[in-house]
C-alpha cells in the first residue's frame, strides 16, 4: 500500500491548490480526482485580490493572468431607473499588487496547479480515482478509491476533503451540513454575443436590480454569463427554452434576442450551508465540502482557497516543525467562524439587495450605497469587505 503524508481528494481549484501548497512545503502529497481530467466547467470564475496575492506567491499568477480578464470596476445597476453605481478596486493598490478581480474560469487554475504538482517529486496526481471509503486510526488514515478497473488503497497521516458540496467524506463522517437551500431555481446562460454593444458603459462585473427579475452579469474571456432566479415551479424545459433565453437577454439589451445564441444553459439550486465541524480526527474539510453559499460576490471559490492557505500552513508546522495538532482545531475555528460571520452573511445581504423592488432599492439600498461611494472611509471599508480582506483580518483575530 502506497503511503503519503497527506492525501487531498478533489482536483478542482481548491484541492489542487491545497496539494500544490503542501508539495511546496516539502510534504509528500497525493491528489485524487474522480474525473479523467481537470473538469472544464464554467462554475466559479472570479478571483479576488487577496487570492491573487496567494497565487502570486505560489508562482501561478504570472501564467494565470494572461488567461483571464482584469476587472477592477464592478457595478450595481437599476434597470427601472437607469441608475448605475460603480466601485473601483484600484483604491486597494496600497494593499495589493493586484487591485482587481480576475475573471477566469476555475478550471484554468486547477489545471495549472495540478500540472505543477505532477511535475514536483513530492507530488502525485491520480485521475479516475473516486474515493469511496476511508478509515482512520491513531496513526493515520487508510483511503480506498475506485478506478475503472479496481479498488486501490492508500495510506496517509492526514486526509483533506476538497470533494465538493456532495462530499462523500463529509457524509461518511456524518457531519451536519447546517443551513438552507433557496427555494428558487437558478438559470445560468452563457453567450459570446457582444452584450457590451447594447449596454453602454457596462463593466465586466455587474449586479442588476430589475422590478421583474434581478440578474448577475459577468464577463469571462470566452463568454458573458447571465445568472437569473426563477420559480421552483417552473419546468426545466421552460427555463431552458428559447423563449426564456429571449426574454432574459431581450430585457437586458432592450430589444429582440431571437438571433442571439447561447453556449450553455444550466439550471442549478443554490445553498447557504456550513459544516458543523471542519475536523474529525485526522480528516479535515475545505472548500465546498465545508461550506456552500450563493454566488453573489464571488466568494465561494475564494473562500475555499483561503481555507487551504490556512490549513496547509498548519499541517506543515505539524509535520515539519513537530507543532501540536491543536493547530488543526484552530484552523476549524478560524475558517468556520469566518464563513458564518462574513461570507454567509454577506452573500445573503447581496441577494436581498437585488431582490428589492425598484422603489425600495432607490429609496434604501441605492441611497446607502451612494453615501458609501461619496465617503472615502466608508468606500474603502466596503471595498475591503467585498474583496475579502476583512474576512482574512477577522480570521487572524481568532485564537
Amino acid at each position: 500500500m502506497q503511503s503519503y503524508e497527506v492525501i487531498v481528494t478533489g482536483g478542482g481549484p481548491v484541492g489542487s491548490v491545497a496539494a500544490r501548497l503542501l508539495a511546496s512545503a516539502g510534504i509528500e502529497v497525493l491528489l485524487l480526482e474522480a474525473g479523467a481530467t481537470t473538469a472544464m466547467d464554467l462554475r466559479a470564475s472570479t478571483l479576488h485580490p487577496p487570492t491573487l496575492d496567494m497565487l502570486d506567491s505560489m508562482g501561478l499568477l504570472d501564467r494565470l493572468l494572461p488567461q483571464g480578464l482584469k476587472a477592477p470596476v464592478f457595478q450595481y445597476r437599476n434597470n427601472a431607473t437607469g441608475d448605475v453605481v460603480q466601485l473601483d478596486m484600484a483604491e486597494l493598490a496600497d494593499r495589493s499588487a493586484f487591485p482587481f478581480r480576475l475573471q477566469c474560469e476555475q478550471w484554468k487554475l486547477a489545471h495549472l496547479a495540478s500540472a505543477d504538482l505532477a511535475a514536483d517529486p513530492r507530488g502525485t496526481v491520480l485521475f479516475s480515482h473516486r474515493v469511496v471509503a476511508f478509515a482512520q486510526d491513531q496513526d493515520g488514515v487508510t483511503v480506498h478509491a475506485e478506478t475503472p478497473l479496481s479498488i486501490e488503497s492508500f495510506r496517509c497521516r492526514y486526509l483533506i476533503a476538497c470533494d465538493g458540496g456532495n462530499s462523500i467524506i463529509r457524509k461518511w463522517l456524518d457531519i451536519a451540513f447546517e443551513g438552507f437551500t433557496y427555494p428558487e431555481k437558478f438559470l445560468c446562460l452563457s453567450t459570446d454575443y457582444p452584450l457590451q454593444e447594447h449596454v453602454p458603459g457596462i463593466a465586466y462585473v455587474n449586479y442588476i436590480a430589475d422590478p421583474g427579475q434581478w440578474m448577475v452579469l459577468l464577463k469571462t474571456p470566452s463568454v458573458w454569463r447571465i445568472l437569473v432566479p426563477s420559480s421552483q415551479m417552473d419546468p426545466d424545459d421552460l427555463l431552458l427554452s428559447d423563449a426564456t433565453k429571449n426574454s432574459v437577454i431581450g430585457r437586458l439589451i432592450g430589444g429582440p434576442a431571437d438571433a442571439i445564441a447561447t453556449e450553455h444553459r444550466t439550471i442549478y439550486r443554490v445553498h447557504q450551508r456550513v459544516a458543523k465541524d471542519y475536523r474529525i480526527g485526522r480528516v479535515l474539510l475545505a472548500g465546498d465540502a465545508a461550506h456552500l453559499n450563493n454566488p453573489l460576490g464571488g466568494f465561494g471559490m475564494n473562500s475555499g482557497i483561503h481555507d487551504v492557505w490556512n490549513l496547509t500552513r498548519k499541517l506543515a508546522a505539524i509535520l515539519r516543525e513537530k507543532q501540536d495538532e491543536a493547530l488543526l482545531d484552530l484552523y476549524a475555528r478560524q475558517r468556520r467562524t469566518v464563513m458564518r460571520e462574513f461570507v454567509q452573511a454577506q452573500t445573503i445581504r447581496n441577494k436581498k439587495m437585488l431582490e428589492m423592488s425598484a422603489e425600495e432599492s432607490s429609496r434604501a439600498y441605492e441611497a446607502e450605497l451612494r453615501r458609501t461611494v461619496a465617503d472615502p472611509k466608508r468606500r474603502l471599508d466596503y471595498l475591503m469587505t467585498q474583496s475579502m480582506y476583512r474576512s482574512l483580518e477577522r480570521e487572524a483575530e481568532i485564537e
